[in-house]
């Protein structure tokens, strides 16, 4: 189990929900507002080292994200990032995309890069309130998607 990488984006804190093979996480840098990691549970480190079994379930796990991103966000595009040049895992870096400003609680969460490739450099840290309100709604969100 990539422990390494769960562990960097906050979990267990972070925890949206989990498929067979996949960890959802709240990015806890917001580069857009709803930002998400998808993890593999599975200890590969190449895309390719991933079982069958594992790609068949990442078509269940982003056939429930997106959709709660949509509908949460009102975002326009999402971007599935797999940069793993840091963090080695095998995991993807989900960016609701939208143009301008979406507010949460009161706090900012601008789309900098729109619309070109996301400003990850420009990510947001959310205050905790508002954090454990989006926590709260995208892990009610995953509940209501049901497996």
């Amino acid at each position: 189990m990539p422990a390494a990488t769960l562990a960097k984006f906050g979990h267990p804190t972070t925890l949206v929900g989990e498929t067979e093979h996949w960890t959802v996480l709240l990015r806890p840098q917001q580069v857009t507002l709803g930002s998400l990691v998808l993890v593999c549970r599975e200890e590969v480190t190449r895309f390719g080292e991933a079982s069958p079994a594992a790609f068949a379930d990442l078509h269940r796990a982003v056939s429930r994200i997106e959709p709660i991103l949509r509908e949460f966000v009102a975002c326009e595009k999402i971007n599935h990032l797999m940069l793993m040049m840091v963090d080695p895992d095998v995991h993807f870096h989900v960016i609701p995309r939208y143009e301008g400003l979406r507010t949460h609680l009161g706090q900012g969460f601008p789309d900098a890069g729109w619309p070109g490739p996301p400003a990850l450099a420009q990510a947001v840290e959310p205050e905790a309130a508002v954090r454990d309100d989006l926590l709260a709604r995208l892990r009610a969100a995953w509940t209501a998607t049901g497996a």
